[in-house]
């Protein structure tokens, strides 16, 4: 018994990797997309011509810069916009039900660029959006696999971070491919076909409601798991995975802990500072993003081969967040793992 929990936490955490590598961030290889989409003309029709300093004819496309850049900028907002009412759902409804609702998002998404056209170019606009959307959502569903694995837990979850980080470099896998004759559609509806796995996943390797912290003794989940002893008499009897609203504390006698509210939580200096810090961190990210196709194409006078080398130059640069973010993750269970002074938090 031990050994097959065993090997399933080690299913979970590898397959939440792959996922979160593969699919979670991929709206933010928005620079390679783009390459491909100007490639297959589409807002091709707000290019003008247009004279130049010297009196020969330019063609302009700053307006189909701006139609791309508005595609990424209404995403990129649609992304931090609604994680506060996807927080509440997860909080309120679990796992299962969040990652059905993530899933569902992120393969209407795909499907939608799949079908996508030159002619119906706008359908980028929701497309993109809901592949946010998802994408975030799969990202919050696998954080919670930190709390399997105790003492490395901050190490599991600034892995998946910077697994989300990095993929973003899918993107420019389907440039690549793009370049290699690979259609867009063709590429969207395998993206979309593993929507599949990401169903399975949800329902044999993830619990019903949450993975709680700290773990209870013999805590199993997922569609075959048997019953905790920690568990309540409504779980055992109906068979499904353990929760932490579930869960029956193994002590009941014991005093808790006096916790501070939401309220206290979301108006402390320390929370409303880091919620500054990171706002501006994102801003100046998204902005570089959503910018640098059309300032590469300033800056080499519009050669697309230069535009495509150093697209996929900082394409691959992106590829190094699953390098360093464990890094953080790591200090800080060492961190957690000295002895506190009496009195410190």
């Amino acid at each position: 018994m031990e050994n097959k929990l065993s090997v399933r936490r080690c299913l979970t955490f590898v397959t939440g990797l792959v996922e979160c590598l593969c699919f979670a961030g991929a709206v933010f290889g928005w620079a390679s997309l783009v390459f491909v989409l100007k490639e297959d003309g589409y807002f091709s029709h707000e290019c003008v011509n247009s004279t130049g300093v010297n009196g020969t004819q330019v063609l302009d496309c700053s307006l189909q810069d701006e139609k791309f850049s508005l595609v990424f900028t209404i995403a990129s907002f649609m992304n931090n916009f609604l994680t506060l009412p996807n927080g509440f759902i997860f909080d309120r409804f679990g796992t299962t039900v969040t990652r059905l609702y993530g899933i569902f998002l992120y393969t209407i998404g795909t499907l939608l660029v799949a079908f996508s056209s030159s002619a119906l170019a706008s359908l980028l606009f929701p497309a993109l959006s809901l592949l946010a959307v998802g994408g975030i959502l799969f990202l919050m569903t696998n954080m919670q696999v930190g709390n399997l694995f105790g003492s490395h837990r901050s190490t599991i979850i600034t892995l998946y971070n910077g697994a989300f980080d990095s993929s973003s470099a899918l993107f420019l896998i389907i440039k690549l491919l793009h370049e290699s004759g690979i259609t867009l559609r063709a590429a969207f509806l395998f993206l979309s076909s593993c929507s599949v796995i990401h169903v399975l996943r949800t329902f044999f390797l993830l619990p019903r409601k949450f993975i709680p912290y700290p773990l209870p003794d013999r805590y199993t989940y997922g569609m075959s798991c048997g019953k905790s002893e920690a568990v309540s008499a409504e779980g055992a009897a109906n068979g499904t995975v353990c929760t932490a609203a579930e869960e029956a504390p193994l002590n009941k006698d014991a005093p808790k802990k006096q916790e501070k509210s939401f309220r206290e939580c979301f108006l402390s200096r320390f929370f409303l500072w880091h919620l500054l810090w990171l706002s501006v961190m994102q801003l100046r990210h998204y902005l570089f993003i959503g910018t640098l196709n059309p300032m590469l194409q300033r800056l080499t006078g519009g050669e697309s081969s230069l535009v495509s080398r150093y697209t996929n130059a900082f394409a691959i640069t992106q590829l190094c967040g699953v390098l360093c973010a464990p890094w953080n993750g790591l200090i800080m269970d060492r961190h957690k793992g000295k002895p506190r002074a009496a009195g410190k938090h």
